[in-house]
């Protein structure tokens, strides 16, 4: 078995975001590290959207930038803009081919298929394969998304929608997102937050469909990509342990109460690169224990009252736009905190301490 410096558990977001980390900052100029990654070859599978409320290497993938969005329920509709923080979507195709690129010119760098080809004794460990025991009360975002193209020009792409709840909740939190790439292509998908068990959520092509030609009203166009994917709204039981460390997912870089990951994993790989030298000892970086406690209140809630979601999440976003985003995206002091929860109903949260 072959013997490495650094040794990265899976090649998804996180593993490559940190791989890349260290290798343009010249941290592997005398390191060895190998991936280990199934997969056969890298192509768009993920996309990955976010508020770009600071810095990452990855501008050059951004397919598509926004200043403005909407949310909406039921005959009521807010639109709101994000000029601060304009709202990016990144292509995972992109992504993928940047960072390889880069990674193919350090002779230092391996991937691996199988972990059984790695000594894993005397190597430091990165691993963000999440580690999710199987219980049908964990929440999960769970979600399917095509990007369409159209024979006309129908949307308007300066503006995204964040959450459309005029659908059909079937007793749980249900909205349509749509990103609109162009006057002629959008990423539409449906999502749920709710358990996994409920197969009856999982129709996804037919909810898509749906809403595409009877909310919507589109009738010509054409499927050209699709995804799908589950974000766990919990925990996942990983440990650290002297020679390894957790990233991603499985490090506890999910928003429990959004799903965002991205910029979280980018802000966690620059602490790991500035820490690399002496890795072992870093203290373990971690959201802010005050995102925690509220987003653990936050899920309570909506596993207890999911009907009272979609005018939650509505009446959120009637605080300014710049502070709900500073919020979601972890930047936000007391006072925007409690402007926030200003807006939330109280006797409802209040209720949820005691669960």
């Amino acid at each position: 078995m072959r013997e490495f410096d650094y040794v990265i558990i899976g090649g998804g977001c996180a593993g490559l975001s940190l791989a890349y980390e260290l290798e343009i900052h010249e941290k592997l100029k005398d390191k060895s590290l190998a991936i280990i990654e199934p997969r056969d070859e890298y192509k768009r599978d993920k996309t990955w959207s976010f508020w770009k409320v600071t810095s990452h290497n990855f501008d050059d993938c951004v397919k598509k930038n926004w200043k403005n969005f909407s949310i909406n329920i039921p005959e009521k509709t807010n639109y709101l803009d994000c000029k601060n923080f304009p709202y990016q979507s990144i292509d995972s195709g992109l992504f993928y081919e940047k960072i390889n690129n880069k990674l193919k010119e350090n002779k230092n760098i391996f991937f691996f298929k199988d972990i059984s080809e790695i000594n894993l004794k005397n190597c430091f460990i990165f691993n963000s394969v999440p580690s999710i025991k199987e219980d049908h009360r964990n929440l999960w975002q769970h979600f399917c998304g095509v990007e369409i193209e159209t024979q006309d020009n129908f949307f308007d792409d300066e503006i995204f929608n964040l959450m459309d709840f005029d659908c059909d909740q079937r007793e749980s939190v249900h909205f349509f997102y749509t990103l609109p790439y162009s006057k002629n292509s959008a990423l539409i998908e449906t999502t749920w937050l709710s358990k996994m068990n409920d197969n009856s959520q999982k129709d996804y092509d037919r909810q898509i469909k749906d809403y595409i030609e009877n909310h919507l009203k589109l009738k010509k166009y054409k499927i050209t990509y699709k995804e799908e994917g589950a974000i766990p709204l919990f925990y996942p039981l990983n440990k650290s342990e002297k020679n390894k460390i957790n990233i991603g997912t499985a490090g506890g870089m999910t928003r429990l109460s959004t799903g965002y990951t991205f910029l979280n994993i980018q802000e966690h790989c620059k602490y790991i690169r500035e820490n690399i030298e002496n890795i072992s000892n870093a203290k373990k970086y971690s959201i802010n224990a005050k995102y925690q406690y509220l987003d653990t209140i936050f899920l309570r809630v909506l596993e207890k009252h999911p009907e009272k979601m979609p005018d939650v999440f509505f009446k959120m976003f009637r605080a300014s736009p710049k502070t709900v985003i500073k919020f979601l995206t972890n930047k936000s002091n007391f006072l925007e905190d409690f402007s926030i929860i200003l807006k939330m109903p109280k006797l409802t949260f209040i209720k949820a301490l005691f669960y």
